[in-house]
């Protein structure tokens, strides 16, 4: 047989084993026994070997063979369920036969029996959990579990029933379409899934329907697609439907499982409703005062579209005067605000008509239909109190400078625009008017000079008028006056500024010393002109002389070349300038002119008298210098004389031994170690010899200031001798000038304690006893202890 044909038998054998595999009932499916060794060969060899006749059974023997083992699923019953049965050709009663199970599921899922073969489920399947389970199977010895043939593979499919309905894993779901949309516009599509097999019957052919939803939407029933199904759906009436889905399997037909889900559908919304105002006229009343850009007013144009197709801007299109007024949206409220662009006044217009338009942002130009809407504003004008009004907003006034007090510069006027026409009455607000250079007249408003003015310190002067109502003071204007100051001619001309001329010794006649120019503080209309002259002294100056430049300047000039230093080192020249204002004013003004040493080239070297007494080649600072030594020797000088003076003039004493007139002042009544050493009591032992006077030992007697000896009376008071020597110590001039005085109390005379001193005594042979002294107390101690010394002395 040709190989073309045998190709072709092979493929009708295997169709019409698929066949009969398909067609034999699960229960009764056995293996299949033959005399090969496996199923790996295919049944492609199987049918091979057919054809070919006689050439079959030259081959080699199998011990079994066996297809695919089917279970139901779900299937449940008291008894395990039979799925298959192995059967091998060495199975011939003679061998003890034993059957043995392994794989996926062997010995809980599946059990065998050993002896038979037979295979059954011991538990209830599912193809959805696990679709099929591979096995395998294997004969041994019953007796010696020797393997008799190798193991062998197979497989055991769970077969599906439609025990799963659909499910819809993404519901619920929502979607939205433009409401107006056409019949069939497609809306959103669903997806169901069912967990039976697909491939084996019609348990997961779903089929969709709309349980709720008509006549709104339809659904195709394979593509799960839902599309508008009424014409003219619109937003306004209605924006959201719920539309319930069915899935059912089994093509739909009967005794199929179903599952449900919803479909949330908006209509979104579509500019197809126009602005509508809620009432045709508008009528407001606006109070005269109302200020530019408040808003007087609100007027609303209703849209049942939202967000933006509901957005309309509002005009005013035809009325008297609607430039005065202008409408805005506000973009929150969607209200059109009427506002103020020019002020009101009620008497002059005292009401308005305004016809306003409501139009939307966007609308749909293929609709047709007029996306506007218009309505009539009426606005009533309300009078209001108002304040006066000036005739003019700012006033300009002039006044002369120096013009005399009183002088009524200007009137300013103001009315009251109000029906009742208030009276007025006029203040000047002092804030502007510091210096209260102004008065005005509250009844007429002339405005007047209370003091000079200046134009040369302030040219131009602000104040600042109100006028008040009588009937009402809270009603106020206010108004700038401007008073400009005019010039008169009241200030001289002078030089722009001080000048000091420089000439030069060797210079020439007629050469330029200094160009002068003058100033004036006034500002005369026609301009300036100076006019220059020399004073009337000077005319025929031998020195200088001027001439005009013509341009308000004039030039010094010099008239000889004999100028010098040392005979003249300065000049003065007096210049009369005259201005041309009426009438003209004039100053005299000096001009200094030094003469100074130059160069050959005109250059100003020096200008001092006492370059020619210094020597050539001596600057001054070294001048400077030799003055400061000369000075610094005769200093040196008179310390060294006084020094001397001083060191041939030795004291007698030492200076330890100066005891001199010391006094010390203390206030103890009684005497103690300080009485004796402070002083030397023999000062005051004979204060009643030779008036008092007593040489003393510290200079050098000088019998022509010997003062006059003359008896005096006894007991001279202590304090009449210490001033008697303070004045010889003030008129001696051979006194040393560190004399010291100290002061201490002294009683005299009339102390009640009387005289604790021998100052009186007469002699210092007294025997008087001092004993007494000791019992005085501590105090007194010492003055005792002398006392007693002095009497022990005088009797050694």
């Amino acid at each position: 047989m040709p190989k073309r044909s045998e190709e072709m038998l092979t493929d009708v054998w295997t169709s019409l084993l698929l066949v009969w595999i398909t067609c034999v009932p699960y229960t009764s499916m056995t293996p299949i026994i033959s005399q090969s060794k496996s199923l790996q060969t295919g049944s492609t060899a199987l049918l091979r070997g057919l054809v070919e006749g006689q050439r079959i059974l030259s081959r080699a023997k199998r011990g079994w063979v066996w297809n695919q083992m089917f279970v139901l699923e779900e299937f449940s019953g008291p008894d395990p369920i039979l799925v298959g049965r192995l059967h091998t050709d060495l199975d011939v009663g003679s061998t003890p036969i034993k059957y043995v199970l392994a794989g996926e599921g062997a010995g809980t899922i599946f059990a065998i029996n050993e002896i038979t073969g037979d295979i059954h489920a011991m538990k209830r399947l599912d193809r959805e959990e696990k679709a099929e389970y591979t096995l395998t199977a294997q004969v041994t010895n019953r007796d010696t579990d020797q393997p008799l043939e190798p193991p062998s593979e197979f497989i055991i499919k769970v077969q599906d029933i439609n025990d799963n309905p659909p499910q819809f894993v993404e519901g619920p779901y929502r979607a939205s379409v433009p409401e107006m949309s056409q019949v069939g516009t497609s809306v959103t599509r669903v997806t169901a899934t069912d967990a039976d097999d697909p491939v084996y019957g019609n348990s997961a052919k779903l089929v969709y329907s709309i349980l709720e939803g008509q006549p709104y939407f339809s659904i195709d029933p394979n593509t799960a697609i839902i599309k508008i199904a009424l014409h003219g759906m619109d937003r306004e009436m209605r924006e959201e439907y719920l539309v319930v889905i069915q899935a059912k399997d089994m093509g739909g037909h009967m005794g199929g499982l179903s599952g449900t889900t919803t479909v949330t559908v908006t209509l979104t919304d579509v500019n197809d409703n126009p602005p509508k105002f809620s009432k045709s006229l508008y009528e407001f009343v606006i109070p005269e005062e109302l200020g530019i850009g408040k808003p007087g007013g609100k007027v609303k144009a209703n849209d049942r579209d939202i967000g933006e197709n509901a957005k309309s801007t509002y005009n005013i299109i035809d009325g008297d005067e609607k430039d005065v007024f202008e409408i805005t949206t506000d973009a929150q409220t969607q209200e059109g605000i009427l506002r103020l662009k020019k002020p009101l006044n009620f008497e002059t217009k005292k009401s308005y008509t305004l016809k306003v338009e409501a139009a939307n942002i966007r609308f749909d130009p293929n609709s047709g239909a007029p996306f506007k809407d218009t309505a009539t504003v009426k606005i009533a004008v309300e009078d209001s109190d108002e304040p006066p009004i000036f005739s003019k907003p700012t006033f300009v006034l002039q006044v002369n400078e120096n013009a005399p007090i009183n002088t009524v510069i200007g009137t300013v006027t103001a009315r009251d625009p109000d029906v009742t026409g208030s009276l007025v009455r006029y203040f000047i607000d002092r804030h502007t008017d510091l210096e209260r250079q102004f008065n005005i007249n509250v009844d007429d408003g002339k405005i007047t000079l209370a003091k000079p003015l200046d134009r040369e310190t302030d040219m131009w002067h602000n104040i600042t008028v109100t006028a008040t109502e009588i009937r009402n003071h809270s009603q106020i204007s206010r108004a700038i006056v401007a008073i400009r100051v005019l010039d008169i001619n009241d200030n001289a001309p002078e030089f722009a500024t001080e000048y000091e001329a420089f000439l030069c010794e060797n210079g020439k006649p007629g050469q330029v010393i200094q160009t002068v120019s003058a100033v004036d503080k006034d500002d005369p209309i026609q301009g300036h002109y100076f006019e220059y002259r020399l004073i009337p002294e000077m005319l025929n100056n031998p020195n200088f002389t001027i001439k005009n430049n013509g341009d308000n300047s004039i030039s010094v000039l010099a008239k000889h070349d004999t100028f010098r230093r040392q005979k003249q080192e300065m000049y003065f020249l007096p210049i009369i300038v005259t201005d041309n204002g009426t009438p003209p004013m004039s100053s005299t003004n000096t001009l200094t002119i030094r003469v100074c040493g130059c160069s050959r080239e005109g250059i100003v070297q020096s200008c001092n008298v006492e370059a020619y007494v210094l020597p050539i080649g001596l600057s001054m600072g070294a001048l400077i210098a030799i003055l400061a030594c000369i000075i610094l020797l005769l200093v040196i000088v008179v310390l060294f004389v006084t020094l001397r003076r001083h060191k041939n003039k030795p004291l007698i004493i030492k200076d330890d031994e100066d005891v001199r007139e010391n006094i010390i002042r203390y206030d103890d009544e009684g005497g103690g170690e300080e009485d004796t050493e402070a002083f030397d009591i023999a000062t005051l032992q004979n204060p009643d010899g030779i008036n008092g006077y007593l040489p003393r030992k510290d200079i050098k007697p000088d019998l022509q200031f010997m003062p006059r000896q003359s008896g005096g009376p006894n007991g001279v008071d202590v304090d009449e001798f210490i001033n008697v020597r303070l004045h010889e110590a003030d008129n001696d001039p051979t006194a040393p000038p560190y004399d010291s005085i100290q002061i201490y109390g002294y009683e005299g005379r009339g102390s009640i304690a009387g005289s604790l001193s021998s100052l009186e005594t007469a002699s210092s042979d007294s025997d008087q006893n001092y004993d007494y002294l000791r019992e005085w107390g501590p105090r007194f101690r010492r003055l005792g202890e002398l006392y007693s010394v002095g009497e022990s002395d005088k009797e050694t």
